[in-house]
Order: C-alpha cells, then structure tokens, then sequence
C-alpha cells in the first residue's frame, strides 16, 4: 500500500521537471512500453530470420562446410549484431521524441560525430575495411585464413574486427584496419600436398608404385571419395638429398579437409611400407638372419 504514493510521487516529480501533466505522462509511458515491446518483437524478429538463413543453406553433410554455407551463416552472424544494433539506436530515439525535440540533438550528435571522427580515424578506417570484406566476399565464417600476421579459423566477423581461432585455441582479435593481405587458404577448394622420404637405397619405382596403390584405394573409399576431387596425384621423386629420396603426392580436395586427408595418407603409406621393406631415411636395414655354426669335422653326421 505504501508503494503506490510512492510511484504517484515520483511521476508526479517526472511531470513536472519534464512540464507536462500527470494524464499526458501516463500516455507518454504507455508509448514507451510499446516501442520498446515493439523493439523486443523485432529483434526477436531478426533471430528467427538469421536462423531461417542458417537452415537455409544448410546441407545436411557436417563433413564439408560448402561456400554457400559459410556465406548464409556470415550473413546471419552480421544481420544479429547489425541489426539488434540499428534496433536499440531506432528504439532510444523514439523514446527520446517523445519527451524533447531531437532534431537539435542530432544535429549536434553530427557535429560531434564528425570531430570525433578526426580523432577517430583508425575506427572509421576499421568499419570501410570491414564493409569492404563483407561486400566483396574475401572470406566467411569458419574459412582458414592469415591476416595481420596471424592464421586460424574465422570465428567472428564483425564490421570493427575479424576474430580467429588458431591450432593452439588462442583466440586472435585483429582490426579490419590493420588487415593489409588476406590469405584463405579454403577458398573453393583445398590442397593436400604429401611429401613422403624414403632411404635412398630404395627402388624409387617399388615406392611410387606403392604410393599409386594406396592413393586409389583411399579414393574408392566412401568416407573419402566425398572428399576428394578425383584420385591423388604421384607427381613423383620432388628432392633428392642426402640418403633419402621424397617423393610428392597432391590432392585436390574440398575447402578445409586438405589436412585431414594429408593425415590419413600418411598414416596408410607409413603401414604400406612397413609391410612392404620400404626404409624411410636413417632407419638401419634388419639384420641378415644368422648362418648356422659349423660343423665339427668327423662328427659321423652327413
């Protein structure tokens, strides 16, 4: 009971340092209520959308990450905090109108901006750059990419900041402005590059026919023929050195399972030529089996 003259006095104080009266005041609020349940209900609105986009180009197979994927959920991410954002400004605004003038506000919030700007060079540098990322598509969430001197997957782009996610789990936040050179390495498609040495004793020939072998049977596998753009390629002997022969194999793959299937391959031609003999440089020959001793002279055994 002792709350209601409460509030009675506070928006009475509220009327009168804003010069209206009680009755104006109740509507004035009850306008406020509305924008911003209004202003819930569109970023809520935006949710949905970000997730239908996501659904959209989603297509089922969570072994490839496709571009028309990566673009949907890029579009997606950028709509939730644009948009939200666009939302709470458009939001306070309205809120705003309804108990002072803004149009002097924001033409002083203009003149603000723009001094600010002066001295804010390196953050409007950071939002064109990032306009210009998005607009020309140089990469997408969950691409694999070097900027700025670092290199991990694409967590988070925004229109201030790119953030990656290296092989280590240290989590990268690099300016847009500071990103000069942007290398992807799992634009349209991959490459596993296999460079395999062997002791140079080795019949080069027996190696690069083992290597065949191995390469077609991964690529009749079904796990891997999703994978793969056609069968592994033998380019063949790539150094000769000191005791060792390397030999190169190169696979086209889809974006992002180039290292994967590197792994894999090498796993398979390690066991290959374990069973085949094949010595991989600095490892000894096995030792040649023991003759039988000789026989003692008269020994009545023929």
């Amino acid at each position: 009971m002792l709350l209601i003259p409460t509030v009675q006095g506070a928006l009475a104080r509220v009327a009168e340092l804003l010069r209206i009266d009680g009755p104006e005041l109740g509507r004035k609020l009850l306008q406020v209520l509305v924008i911003w349940i209004l202003a819930w209900v569109a970023v809520r609105l935006i949710r949905v959308f970000a997730r239908r986009i996501e659904y959209a180009v989603d297509d089922g197979d969570a072994r490839i990450t496709t571009l028309r994927e990566k673009r949907g959920m890029t579009i997606a991410q950028l709509l939730r905090t644009v948009g939200r954002g666009v939302v709470l400004v458009v939001a306070v605004l309205l809120t705003l109108n309804l108990f002072i003038e803004i149009g002097p506000l924001l033409a002083g919030a203009g003149i603000l901006g723009l001094a600010v700007s002066f001295g804010a060079q390196s953050l409007v540098k950071d939002f064109i750059s990032g306009f210009f990322f998005l607009l020309e598509d140089q990469f997408a969430l969950g691409d694999v990419i070097e900027a700025a001197g670092k290199s991990g997957v694409v967590e988070q782009i925004t229109l201030r900041v790119v953030v990656l996610r290296d092989v280590e789990g240290t989590r990268h936040i690099i300016p847009n402005g500071e990103i000069k050179t942007v290398s992807n390495k799992t634009a349209g498609w991959g490459r596993a590059i296999i460079d395999v040495p062997v002791s140079g004793d080795t019949d080069v020939d027996r190696v690069l026919a083992a290597v065949r072998g191995e390469a077609e049977r991964l690529a009749r596998e079904d796990e891997w023929r999703g994978v793969l753009d056609g069968v592994p390629e033998v380019w063949g002997v790539e150094a000769l050195g000191d005791n060792r022969v390397v030999v190169r194999t190169v696979a086209r793959t889809q974006p992002g399972a180039q290292w994967g299937l590197a792994r894999e391959l090498r796993r398979r031609l390690k066991n290959r030529f374990d069973a085949e003999g094949i010595r991989l440089p600095g490892v000894p020959p096995p030792p040649a089996p023991a003759e039988p001793p000789a026989l003692p002279s008269g020994s009545g055994i023929r």
